[in-house]
């Protein structure tokens, strides 16, 4: 199979992506060589080859959850540029 000149502008229409006729040229035959790159590896004997998702062995490593205290509330807001009560101050942004 191979991607002609007619599929490649059909691709660009689908992306929205104006491309030129050297562009349309290069990314054509840039897609061939994908497209026999990928035959290549359809001859490779797979049957004894699991399905993966990962090639490493990914785990999740996650502490366990436990409640602590949280901060005090003066010490939350000691550094706080303007502070109105048991609030953070901050500017209007809304006009």
């Amino acid at each position: 199979m191979s991607i002609s000149h007619k599929d490649v502008q059909h691709i660009s229409a689908l992306s929205r992506l104006k491309l030129t006729e050297d562009e349309k040229d290069l990314f054509g035959s840039q897609l061939n060589d994908i497209l026999l790159y990928v035959n290549q590896l359809n001859e490779l004997d797979t049957t004894d080859v699991p399905p993966t998702s990962h090639v490493v062995p990914l785990k999740n490593v996650v502490r366990p959850d436990s409640t602590q205290p949280s901060l005090a509330l003066d010490d939350a807001l000691s550094n706080a540029p303007d502070r109105a009560g048991n609030f953070y101050r901050v500017p209007k942004i809304i006009e």
